[in-house]
């Protein structure tokens, strides 16, 4: 039978805790009534709240280019602290919630806050229904990319795994319908469907405009092979990302002295990008040896229907057209082997790359990264890890000095900054 996952723990109820029962035994010897046993497994039913928690520090270093943080002179900017707790209410329907905190560069600066939690019922095993804040099923370890004991690597593949991302791309605030289906010799089936709505703060904010994602909806089909650790995957998702856009009164004067913005026109607009991602996945977990794989293609669609005559200003740097569709593609190979119950050594080669235009260093990033993880006692763990990145498409401009004239971000500079570059990190984490 298949384990159905939630926030990354088996959903089977755990045995009851040492002082849950003690506390039942105890109000057995003084009273020694059925109300008094009731009352007790009542109380225990309730003190059966599983408790989970981390804390992890981690140091980065670069040889050029800041990459997360100012990692150029070494940063300890990278710590993250979670505690979550999960209850099964009933045998059908369940909680969870997780508290949240880290300082990664210029985010989180230790704002904790709570990044999923949802209530849960199963109907049947082939159908059961979650509401709240999600996480979103993509790929094969994007539910668990907040769980660092749950990986060998420090990062993710970075080119499916964004760890700039991570802070609104984790969980979405909606619905999802989920469900498990054996199909007898040839394994099982598990599905995944959701919508809702994403939480977006941008790093780079700009002046007088707002950021929104309205909303995002997707769903993954992941095949249980009846080979032993075997499994693929197939996911998809699309959502909408909107600008809303404030001109300031002596902006709109001169647009409307040129004739591009009507008389009586308030300075608001707002820009509109839609996103389409899928790909498929496979993986390989038996017998110490974890080999994965996975690719994903991306399209960016472009749309201003408030006020196209302002495009030519709104892109003069890309000749007055939008630069859109911006079609992607990006793509990995992993492997890792458990020598010993406390040493585990890996390898991933991760590509990301944008399609249809010529090859330049800020559109692609390929990143060969090495591995160890030491498991030094059933509660702590450290990991070291070294990059070897060609291309500058995954970094900051801001971080790396380069602002436009109002100060914020300029990433359309990143091809300014050093090509072939190093990254080590080293992570250790403590967890209950």
């Amino acid at each position: 039978m298949a384990a159905t996952f939630v926030g990354g723990f088996n959903w089977p109820q755990r045995g009851r805790s040492w002082f849950c029962h003690s506390l039942r035994c105890a109000l057995l010897l003084v009273t020694c009534s059925g109300h008094a046993v009731a009352q007790s497994e009542a109380e225990d039913r309730w003190f059966d709240l599983e408790t989970h928690g981390f804390v992890s520090q981690g140091f980065i270093y670069t040889t050029d280019n800041n990459f997360l943080a100012e990692s150029e002179n070494g940063s300890f900017e990278f710590s993250e602290v979670g505690i979550n707790f999960t209850k099964q209410l009933t045998p059908s329907l369940r909680f969870g919630a997780q508290l949240f905190t880290r300082d990664l560069g210029r985010l989180g600066d230790y704002d904790a806050a709570f990044d999923w939690f949802y209530a849960d019922y199963r109907f049947f095993d082939w159908l059961g229904i979650r509401a709240g804040r999600l996480k979103i099923p993509t790929g094969l370890y994007h539910e668990t990319s907040d769980i660092d004991v749950a990986r060998v690597p420090i990062l993710l593949p970075q080119a499916l795994y964004s760890e700039r991302d991570r802070h609104y791309l984790l969980a979405h605030t909606g619905l999802e319908t989920y469900g498990y289906q054996p199909l007898g010799a040839v394994g099982g089936l598990d599905y995944r469907l959701y919508t809702g709505t994403v939480y977006f703060e941008a790093t780079n904010p700009a002046p007088n405009v707002e950021y929104s994602i309205p909303y995002i909806a997707g769903g993954r089909v992941m095949w249980t092979a009846p080979i032993d650790g075997l499994t693929a995957a197939f996911s998809a998702l699309t959502l909408r990302a909107d600008q809303d856009v404030q001109l300031a009164p002596e902006v709109v004067q001169v647009l409307q002295g040129y004739g591009l913005l009507p008389a009586g026109h308030d300075g608001s607009l707002t820009l509109t990008l839609k996103i389409k991602a899928w790909g498929p996945s496979i993986e390989y977990a038996a017998h110490d040896l974890l080999i994965a794989a996975e690719y994903a293609r991306t399209r960016t669609d472009y749309e201003n229907k408030d006020e196209p005559q302002l495009d030519p200003v709104i892109f003069s740097d890309t000749g007055g057209k939008p630069p859109y569709p911006e079609k992607a593609e990006a793509y990995y190979a992993m492997a890792s082997y458990r020598v010993t119950s406390w040493f585990t050594p890996g390898v991933y080669y991760s590509v990301n790359k944008k399609l249809g235009l010529p090859n330049r260093r800020d559109r692609h990033t390929h990143d060969l990264a090495v591995f160890v993880r030491y498991d030094l006692n059933d509660h702590w763990l450290l990991k070291l890890e070294g990059h070897y990145i060609n291309g500058t498409s995954n970094l900051d401009g801001k971080l790396n000095g380069l602002t436009t004239s109002s100060g914020q971000g300029d990433d359309r500079r990143l091809h300014e900054l050093t090509r072939i570059w190093g990254a080590f990190l080293v992570k250790t984490t403590a967890y209950f």
